[in-house]
């Protein structure tokens, strides 16, 4: 009789902890974040990379660089014929100056023979025709500039093409510098310098970890319970609980992963969430992390 008085204790006690336990947390699940691969965008040698992994990055600075000689040398190569086209152009006000001073010339003339006619010193015919020495003389100023510019249009357009070269050749050079795009810690690194990549090969793998999400996983009968913005308790083992805040909510349900535990282990579906917790660097991805309502 006291055999089975101590085996009743025993499951009693037993009983008792395994609710404690699960009255401890409402939802458990693993700790993520945001991973992105930064891949290379040219092909050639990696001259420079200057990144390890757990170093803190920040966006938009330059980690290493891949060798770009021969579009440096392209580009010299496509100044050079741009400068050799455009030497091509002419100098309009130079090859004008002679009509110009004819101009001036032309003009002097008529004011003159002008007022030679206020003094019935020249006749009218005279003054005719030095009017009309004027508007010839404009006519040819004209005539030459447009001739002379067409000339200068024709050559730019030459060079066009060759500036559209040179543009997509910096834009060549500026995907041989390795840039970070984030804010955040290297978590896996792909390649070394003096390898050899091309477009699309992983570089090196980085993620945001000042703040981390906590994906988990609640029942259906506790989704009144949760909503986006709603302030959670966090727990994790041997570590201060913290405080997150629910950001995203599923609006499907889906069969509850093997890995994770809900309030009743017996559901089969459940509703995924995600939590965003601060992190002073103890959080880690992968880690179990505990909800608690």
């Amino acid at each position: 009789m006291k055999k089975h008085l101590i085996i009743l204790i025993l499951v009693a006690a037993t009983l008792s902890a395994c609710n404690k336990k699960e009255a401890a947390y409402d939802a458990s699940g693993t700790f993520e974040a945001v991973e992105t691969i930064v891949s290379a965008e040219a092909s050639g040698n990696i001259k420079s990379l200057d990144v390890e992994e757990g170093q803190v990055l920040k966006a938009g600075q330059v980690v290493g660089y891949i060798d770009s000689i021969q579009l440096i040398l392209k580009k010299k190569q496509l100044q050079a014929q741009i400068s050799a086209v455009l030497s091509g152009r002419p100098d309009i006000s130079a090859q004008t100056a002679a009509l110009q001073e004819q101009l001036r010339q032309a003009e002097r003339e008529r004011d003159r023979t002008e007022n030679l006619l206020k003094a019935d010193a020249a006749t009218r015919k005279q003054l005719d025709d030095a009017v009309s020495q004027v508007a010839i003389v404009k006519k040819q100023i004209a005539a030459t500039q447009s001739s002379l510019g067409i000339t200068t249009t024709n050559l730019k357009d030459q060079a066009a093409p060759l500036q559209a070269q040179i543009q997509q050749i910096d834009d060549q050079l500026d995907k041989c510098r390795l840039t970070n795009p984030i804010d955040g810690t290297v978590l896996t690194k792909y390649a070394e310098a003096g390898e050899v990549t091309s477009p699309g090969k992983a570089v090196y793998k980085i993620a945001a970890l000042n703040t981390i999400i906590l994906r988990a996983y609640l029942t259906g009968d506790q989704l009144s319970l949760v909503k986006p913005g709603q302030q959670v308790k966090v727990l994790v083992d041997n570590m201060k609980d913290q405080t997150g805040t629910i950001e995203w909510i599923s609006n499907k349900a889906e069969f509850t992963p093997k890995t994770i535990q809900t309030k009743d282990e017996r559901a089969n579906l459940v509703y995924a969430l995600k939590v965003r917790v601060h992190n002073d660097g103890f959080l880690k991805i992968g880690m179990y992390g505990e909800i608690k309502l």
